[in-house]
């Protein structure tokens, strides 16, 4: 095998948590970028200066963050078993 390991397919440990921190972090990222927008730091877009972009971002943002934690929780679960 790869590098002397030992383990077979059966034994390997699985990916666990990688969709959840993946749409976290795409959360995270949409929800700086709507926030931003919100407060108008990127001018002349479409939502600049418009408040409730700014709460939805930070919404998004927090839902990303959360995701990412259960994402996290999972995995670590997943290593622990093995």
């Amino acid at each position: 095998m790869v590098n002397n390991e030992t383990t077979t397919p059966a034994d390997a440990p699985r990916l666990r948590g990688w969709l959840s921190m993946s749409l976290g972090l795409l959360g995270i990222v949409l929800g700086a970028v709507w926030t931003l927008q919100g407060l108008n730091v990127f001018e002349h877009e479409l939502m600049s200066d418009k408040p409730v972009w700014a709460v939805v971002g930070g919404g998004v943002a927090g839902v990303g963050l959360a995701l990412v934690v259960v994402g996290m929780r999972r995995r670590s679960n997943a290593k622990a078993r093995a």
